[in-house]
């Protein structure tokens, strides 16, 4: 699949405990921070850039979450300090803000490079019977927009939105024709975009991928009626846990026939708004557990420095929701080579984390 221009890229990023408040991560100023704070001059993303660290691209994909970023950064940092200042790398600031940029820039450059498969997706094509009503340049269904002419292959929420909207009108098509409505899998709608974002008649189209702060999302998601159905067990936040944007096209597609006959229709920045609203809420949601967050607490040998007043290393009673996988980045580039010092005195090792030990830390640290 064809590489993404960024032309106006935004994702939203959140705290990961409940309460945190949402904050704007745009990828924009991400990719500009990725060369002014100097992680260009190790890393590189795409081949541009540094070649004394790995290329970026190579280790971020769809299911890089923020818990992932934030341990692997962990883990890492002895050995980045240690290069940065072999080489004389300046260490910038490094607020939750621009933490957040850089996550989104890393989330934006490898989305519409998920693997998939043109030849599959032709196939899907045709045996879902989108070739009954839409051709390439022309369509044999009059009022069937024909594929090149579909601005949802350049960006997914646009995809989520027309699929969304055009549902009741596909379903009255099927249901004339005697077809069953066609339930489709994550993997097959990356395919049949792989296909179509690859044909001569629409390779050249800019992707764009662009998610606001979420202003009027949760107002959105009052008004259109969502919030009737999805509370509780089917809360959206649970049931698109980790979800991709293409996920959760495909979900909405499949969704549509257990609607009422009148789903509510949604403008692109509507739907913009609400799957920003969505995303951001499942997608940065915290899902530790505070109790084993406390045992990683222990031993990995925080409390040794943190719960010492001597020490000089500050209380972690935060709570409110204060701690999330940003503001970790963010507190560790801008404390941890002290913080390696002193443990390095007092001869204790730099610890690391998994994922879920990392969730489960944060989780604790916002019940202290």
């Amino acid at each position: 699949m064809q590489r993404i221009r960024i032309m106006a890229v935004a994702v939203v990023a959140a705290g990961c405990a409940a309460g945190a408040d949402l904050a704007g991560g745009d990828a924009r100023r991400g990719e500009q921070l990725f060369e002014t704070e100097q992680c260009a001059r190790c890393h590189s993303l795409h081949g541009r850039g540094g070649t004394i660290a790995p290329d970026l691209a190579r280790r971020i994909d769809r299911d890089y979450t923020p818990a992932v970023m934030a341990t692997l950064m962990w883990n890492h940092a002895p050995d980045m300090w240690a290069a940065m200042g072999k080489y004389g790398v300046s260490r910038g600031e490094m607020t939750p803000e621009k933490a957040a940029d850089l996550f989104a820039y890393f989330v934006a450059a490898r989305y519409f490079e998920k693997p998939g498969d043109a030849a599959r997706g032709k196939a899907a094509f045709a045996a879902r019977h989108c070739t009954e009503c839409h051709g390439i340049t022309s369509s044999p269904l009059a009022g069937a927009p024909p594929v090149a002419k579909w601005e949802s292959l350049a960006d997914p929420v646009v995809l989520a939105q027309q699929m969304w909207n055009h549902g009741a009108q596909m379903r009255a098509e099927f249901a004339k024709k005697k077809l069953n409505w066609p339930q489709l899998s994550a993997q097959e709608l990356t395919d049949m975009l792989v296909y179509l974002q690859n044909l001569p008649e629409t390779r050249n189209l800019a992707q764009n991928f662009q998610f606001p702060p979420s202003d009027s999302g949760a107002v959105l998601f009052q008004s259109k009626g969502c919030v009737e159905c999805h509370t509780g067990k089917m809360d959206l936040a649970v049931l698109l846990k980790n979800q991709t944007l293409t996920q959760i096209a495909t979900d909405m597609w499949d969704h549509q026939p257990s609607m009422k006959p009148q789903p509510p229709v949604f403008s692109q920045e509507e739907m913009r708004q609400v799957l920003a609203y969505i995303w951001a809420k499942q997608y940065f949601a915290g899902g530790g557990d505070a109790e084993r967050g406390k045992k990683v607490f222990e031993e990995k040998s925080c409390a040794t420095c943190h719960n010492d007043a001597s020490s000089g290393a500050p209380q972690l009673a935060h709570g409110a929701g204060g701690y999330s996988d940003i503001t970790i980045i963010s507190v560790l580039w801008s404390h941890g080579p002290r913080m390696l010092e002193r443990m390095n005195e007092k001869k204790i090792a730099w610890p690391r984390f998994t994922a879920p030990q990392m969730a489960d830390l944060i989780a604790y640290l916002n019940k202290l």
